[in-house]
């Protein structure tokens, strides 16, 4: 690589980490810990590239880009930022950031990038657009993860969502389907129009087609659980679809059934099933994304405070059976749970047992830990792994895959393998088979958190 990288993050350790692997790949770098200072620098006219934390000290990186953009035209910028939320991500893209990526981050993956964007730079290819970060109203949507399949699909709603194209969005009851079609809609050009979700009722009857259209106008038309409409209604929905005046309402669908299985089943309309699918989101269940449960919870128990019902945490045992659940219910079911726990725990700590009194001890926890009866641990993996690749919609994954995957893996690994050796790092890495400094190097690499039971020795 060749150009100047300016490096913005409060973080020490990460402005040390990009510094040095920038510099052995031939780049000059500027790092700071100053939104402001890396202002300064952007308007003296440094750098070919920006790398850019999200909430720093003294400013907020993505309401700078506007201002980037506005001093250097076709200065990209990359955005790191631990604010694991499809806000962060659509924001990023919204403001026309060159690239967003979540952290922890893959440094390898963002080396790639950062090598792509000063290609691009050099060849003067990247023009960003001077575009305002979207606010919506409602800020507090519980779509939060960090997992590979939620960033993913970060990704995609972001990329689809001024797209002219109907989307599906498809996943399990509680999931949050009808918050994607919100966020879409949300952070579209259409955020100032109806956004109207229509049940099978609203098209009954002659007029009910072309009273949903008088109500959404040019917005946003959600048909909520298509695949639970008759053949009937099925086919009202196609010839309006066929009549749309101009401008036509964004069209969504959300389904928790498998349409294409329906479809062959002759239970679907093969017309419908292929005028709603321009683009598919798949929604993860929570039991797929479980290292999303406690960034969930978190979230869960700070709305609870700010809603007055008291402040609480969870115990590390409670938290251990909260991860084991398999919440058929999903994110829906895991807040309800929650703000129940609030409610009804004798202490600010939640305990083990107040969590499977309200659980009622539930056979649920089960297909979590086996995933399936005599399921062996390489059809699980690769089970995760389809998932995973089904996610992009037909795209490859980000490069870097191999990595990633194995980081996923290990970290678990090494956490559940302290857990057993009761935080003997000797023990562990016996266990594990491998050296005690290596193990010791992956805990600092893998960021595995020490808590009481687990002290490093």
């Amino acid at each position: 690589m060749d150009g100047t990288v300016l490096v913005a993050d409060d973080d020490r350790t990460i402005r040390t980490v990009l510094t040095q692997a920038l510099t052995r790949a031939g780049c000059k770098v500027h790092a700071t810990a100053s939104l402001m200072t890396l202002m300064r620098w952007v308007e003296e006219g440094k750098g070919d590239l920006v790398i850019s934390d999200v909430m720093m000290p003294d400013g907020n990186g993505l309401e700078a880009l506007p201002r980037i953009a506005r001093e250097r035209p076709g200065l990209p910028v990359i955005v790191i930022s631990a604010q694991n939320t499809i806000m962060t991500a659509i924001q990023a893209a919204e403001a026309d950031a060159y690239d967003y990526l979540p952290k922890p981050f893959d440094l390898p993956d963002l080396m790639k990038r950062a090598a792509r964007a000063l290609e691009l730079k050099r060849r003067a290819q990247v023009v960003p657009k001077a575009v305002e970060p979207v606010r919506p109203e409602t800020s507090d949507l519980p779509l939060v993860g960090r997992t590979a399949a939620m960033q993913a699909l970060y990704r995609l709603v972001a990329r689809v969502m001024n797209a002219d194209l109907p989307v599906m969005i498809m996943g399990e009851s509680g999931t949050g389907k009808s918050l994607i079609a919100r966020a879409i809609h949300d952070f579209s050009d259409r955020r100032t129009l109806p956004f109207v979700v229509a049940q099978a009722a609203d098209l009954a009857g002659a007029d009910g087609p072309s009273s949903l259209v008088a109500r959404v106008k040019g917005g946003s038309l959600v048909f909520d659980e298509v695949g639970d409409y008759d053949d009937e209604t099925q086919g009202r929905i196609v010839r309006m679809l066929d009549a749309l005046p101009d401008p036509a309402p964004r069209i969504m669908a959300t389904t928790q059934v498998d349409l294409a299985a329906l479809m062959e089943a002759g239970k679907f309309r093969q017309d419908l099933f292929y005028r709603l699918g321009g683009v598919t989101l798949a929604v993860p269940a929570l039991r797929e994304r479980v290292e999303d449960i406690p960034l969930l919870t978190e979230h869960f128990l700070t709305r609870c405070e700010r809603d007055g019902l008291g402040l609480r945490r969870f115990s590390n045992d409670a938290m251990t059976l909260v991860r084991a659940y398999a919440w058929p219910g999903n994110v829906r079911q895991l807040e309800n749970t929650v703000r129940r726990l609030v409610v009804t725990a004798t202490e600010e700590e939640i305990t083990r047992a107040e969590v499977e009194f309200v659980l009622g001890n539930q056979p649920a926890i089960e297909p979590l830990r086996a995933g399936g009866e005599g399921e062996k641990l390489s059809a699980s993996i690769a089970r995760h792994l389809r998932r995973y690749f089904d996610l992009h919609g037909g795209n490859l994954p980000p490069p870097g895959l191999y990595d990633r995957i194995l980081a996923e893996m290990e970290a678990p690994l090494i956490e559940i393998s302290l857990d057993a050796t009761g935080g003997n790092q000797a023990r562990c890495a016996d266990l594990l088979g491998i050296n005690r400094n290596t193990l010791r190097k992956k805990i600092t690499d893998l960021d595995i958190q020490v808590t009481r039971r687990r002290k490093l020795m």
